[in-house]
């Protein structure tokens, strides 16, 4: 597996990319409400991202059909923007890809829509808590399956299930890339590749309630968790940096 370590002015280029993405989620989070269509948040985040100077990168991307992936309620990930029109008590999760100077950014949150019942509030923070304190573990000499165990522990101590055969990723000039970044681990932690000063990535912890097993919906992008309850994702994109984790998509 050959891990591309990035040269500070590439990290630079990056780190603007997934700026932009930043401020995208925060400006939806902030004003995506009850009565809006998932089509209105979609040309919402991609307006807001074009006004930034950044191309939406996932529109289009193996053939997904939106700049912004909506995935409402049992949605884990991946999910196509409709018509359908938020109320309260609706979780949606706004996954962003952006594009700028042949860089790569990416990043996701989880929101409410108006008052949310108690266990989804749980949900979410599990996705989000867990993904900083899986940054926060990030050293120089740490495995990447020591760093899915830091996922997996998180999401599991927490009560919940983290999906399978979906992970996060590297990226750079290209939108994915070396190495896959799973939420569960399989083989032992102290295995592969390690760490390394100049390493790009994204961590996306996915969470499920009761099962962590996957199926598509007919759109065929549409995740869900077999068990049908509602789940939660949270995505940042991380440099490694004199010897811990830069967070390159939180404004």
């Amino acid at each position: 597996m050959a891990i591309t370590l990035r040269k500070p002015d590439e990290i630079a280029k990056l780190a603007k990319a997934g700026e932009a993405v930043g401020k995208t989620l925060k400006y939806l989070q902030e004003n995506v409400k009850a009565g809006m269509t998932l089509f209105e948040v979609d040309a919402m985040g991609e307006e807001y991202l074009r006004s930034l100077g950044a191309e939406p990168s996932f529109k289009g991307l193996y053939g997904f059909p939106a700049s912004v992936c909506t995935s409402l309620n049992e949605i884990v990930i991946h999910g196509v923007p409709t018509d359908y029109r938020l109320v309260d008590g609706d979780i949606v999760g706004l996954d962003i890809g952006s594009k700028m100077n042949g860089y790569y950014g990416d990043a996701a949150i989880t929101m409410g829509i108006g008052e949310i019942s108690t266990q989804d509030e749980a949900l979410i923070k599990c996705s989000r808590d867990v993904l900083y304190e899986a940054i926060d573990s990030i050293k120089v000499g740490m495995r990447f399956k020591e760093l899915t165990k830091v996922l997996e522990d998180g999401i599991r101590s927490r009560g919940f299930v983290p999906l399978r055969d979906y992970c996060g990723h590297g990226i750079g000039a290209k939108p994915h890339d070396e190495p896959n970044i799973p939420n569960y681990l399989e083989g032992k932690a102290k295995q592969g590749p390690k760490i390394k000063n100049g390493m790009v990535f994204c961590l996306e912890p996915m969470v499920c309630q009761k099962s962590g097993e996957p199926y598509l919906l007919e759109d065929k992008w549409s995740v869900l968790s077999e068990d049908d309850l509602r789940t939660s994702h949270y995505e940042h994109q991380v440099a490694v940096v004199d010897g811990k984790a830069v967070i390159l998509t939180e404004v």
